[in-house]
């Protein structure tokens, strides 16, 4: 192996079940790859063994490629960046403030409401017959 094939080669983690272990491409690893089927007179299987890929893997690739969706598979979520994370932090804080107001006034509102209902004061204002106005 040349050391530009060395630098293509993808980085291996050990799997928790089965005899092999998972191997993590880079979206530039999968594309030079897959560039490698598209050259005249390439196959898709050779160019599978060489590499050490599992021709229908290869396929699928080849396939995201046509689409512009071949990407690598992240291991752990992307973090957002620090000014996006800051934001967030101080639209969380707001929105939690004015949750917390509006509980207080839902708290306030059902107060009232229970002491309405104990006094009676809706009926004062309720017409007596179905007739009569407010």
């Amino acid at each position: 192996m040349s050391g530009t094939d060395r630098a293509a080669e993808p980085s291996v983690e050990a799997s928790g079940g089965g005899a092999g272990r998972r191997r993590r491409w880079t979206p530039a690893q999968k594309g030079e790859v897959v560039r490698e089927t598209l050259e005249p007179g390439a196959s898709v299987f050779l160019v599978a063994l060489r590499h050490g890929i599992h021709p229908s893997q290869l396929s699928r690739w080849r396939k995201l490629y046509r689409e512009g969706k071949l990407t690598a598979v992240a291991s752990e979520p992307a973090l957002p960046a620090s000014a996006e994370l800051a934001s967030a932090i101080a639209r969380i804080r707001d929105l939690e403030r004015l949750l917390g107001r509006k509980t207080l006034e839902n708290g306030i509102l059902r107060e009232a409401v229970e002491l309405a209902r104990e006094r009676r004061w809706w009926t004062e204002w309720l017409p007596s017959q179905p007739g009569d106005e407010l």
